[in-house]
C-alpha cells in the first residue's frame, strides 16, 4: 500500500499548497457538547469502514474499544463474531481469534490487503493492485483470485466486501462492483459506477433492505428490484437511516434521497468539510473538520451545531458514538 499511500499524500500536499486561501465553515452560533463527552485512553492512527486502529495496537469496532493487540504495524480491517482481520504494509494478513486474541493464521498477501470481510469461514479480500479473491480458512488456501483494472491512487475510505447470503459484492478500486456466488465464483457480474482512473474506488457499500447502496467519490448508486439508479455529486460520505439515504457532499450539502435516488430534502452548510457522518436514533449527524458537529432532524428542516474542537487525528463513528482525538461523543445526548 506504500505506493498508493505516497500518491495519496502527494495529491494531498498539492491540494493544500494550492488552497492557502481556502474558506472554512464558521457558524455564528454553536453549543457546548461537554455534557455528551467522555475520554478514552487512545489515539486513532488509521480508519477503515468497519473500525479504527489505535496507536497502542488495539482497535475500535462498531461495538466499542478493544484492547486485543493487532500487532505492531497492523491495521484493523473488519471482523465477524469469531475473527478479527488485520493487515500490514508488508503484505502480511492476519486472522485473530476474537475470544483468545491469538493469531490463528497469518498469510502473505502480495501486494497488501486494502479491505476484507469474513463470513462462514470465507475471507473476501481486495489487494492494493485491485486483485480480489476468496480465501478458505479451513482449507488454508485461495479458492479464487482475479485481477481487475490497475489503479494508481485511491481514496482512503475503501469499502469492505459485502456478503449477501451466498453472494459476495466486491467494491473494487477502479469504480466497479464485482458480484459472484461463493458456490460458483468464476461466474461474475460487473456493475460499473465510474471510469475515472484515479481516486475512483468504491468508498461506500451497504445493504438497505433489498437494495444495494454504493458510492465512489463522484457518484452514488442504488441497485435493487426497482432497477439501477445513479446520482452524481462530489461524495464526502453516505449514511442510511430507515428507508432513506443521506448523502454528504464535499461542498457542504446534506441531501436526503429515497431508494431510487430521488431527492426529498436538502440543507447546505457553506464551506463545511465533512469528515464523519451517521444516522442514529432518528437524527442525522455530520462532523466538519473545524469541529462543528451538526445534528439535524430526519427531514433536515431543524438543526443545532455543537463545537467539539478541530479534528486533529482520524475519527470513527458507529453505534451512536463518535471517537475523536481521545474523546467519545455520545450522540444520543445531543439534540436538534
Amino acid at each position: 500500500m506504500k505506493t498508493l499511500l505516497l500518491l495519496s499524500l502527494t495529491a494531498g500536499a498539492l491540494l493544500f499548497s494550492g488552497c492557502s486561501s481556502k474558506q472554512y465553515f464558521e457558524p455564528e452560533n454553536t453549543l457546548s457538547a461537554s455534557g455528551a463527552e467522555s475520554s478514552f485512553n487512545g489515539t486513532i492512527v488509521d480508519v477503515s469502514r468497519d473500525g479504527a486502529t489505535l496507536a497502542n495496537g488495539g482497535y475500535i469496532d462498531k461495538n466499542g474499544i478493544h484492547n486485543t493487540s493487532l500487532g505492531e504495524g497492523f491495521r484493523f480491517l473488519s471482523e465477524s463474531g469469531k475473527y478479527i482481520l488485520a493487515s500490514n504494509a508488508e503484505g502480511m494478513f492476519r486472522l485473530i481469534d476474537k475470544n483468545s486474541g491469538k493469531v490463528i493464521k497469518e498469510v502473505k498477501m502480495q501486494p497488501p490487503v486494502v479491505s476484507a470481510s469474513v463470513r462462514n469461514g470465507l475471507v473476501a479480500y481486495i489487494l492494493e493492485n485491485n486483485a480480489f479473491g476468496l480465501y478458505s480458512i479451513k482449507e488454508g488456501k485461495k479458492i479464487v483470485e482475479n485481477r481487475s483494472e490497475r489503479t494508481y491512487a485511491i481514496d482512503a475510505r475503501a469499502a469492505s466486501p459485502l456478503f449477501i447470503d451466498t453472494l459476495v459484492v466486491m467494491p473494487m478500486l477502479d469504480g466497479k462492483l464485482v458480484i459472484f456466488d461463493t458456490r460458483d465464483p468464476e461466474a461474475m457480474k460487473v456493475v460499473y459506477l465510474s471510469s475515472d482512473k484515479v481516486f475512483n474506488n468504491v468508498i461506500y457499500l451497504e445493504r438497505m433492505g433489498d437494495t444495494l447502496v454504493a458510492a465512489t467519490p463522484k457518484k452514488l448508486l442504488t441497485l435493487g428490484t426497482d432497477g439501477e439508479f445513479e446520482y452524481k455529486k462530489n461524495v464526502a460520505d453516505v449514511a442510511i437511516g430507515g428507508n432513506y439515504i443521506y448523502l454528504f457532499t464535499k461542498e457542504g450539502d446534506i441531501i436526503k434521497l429515497d431508494s431510487t435516488l430521488e431527492p426529498l430534502a436538502a440543507k447546505k452548510f457553506t464551506f463545511a468539510h465533512f469528515v464523519a457522518a451517521t444516522v442514529y436514533k432518528n437524527r442525522v449527524y455530520a462532523l466538519d473538520k473545524q469541529g462543528s458537529l451538526i445534528v439535524l432532524n430526519p427531514d433536515l428542516s431543524k438543526y443545532k451545531i455543537y463545537d467539539v474542537g478541530e479534528v486533529e487525528s482520524p475519527v470513527f463513528v458507529a453505534n451512536g458514538k463518535l471517537y475523536k482525538d481521545g474523546e467519545i461523543i455520545h450522540l444520543d445526548k445531543l439534540g436538534y
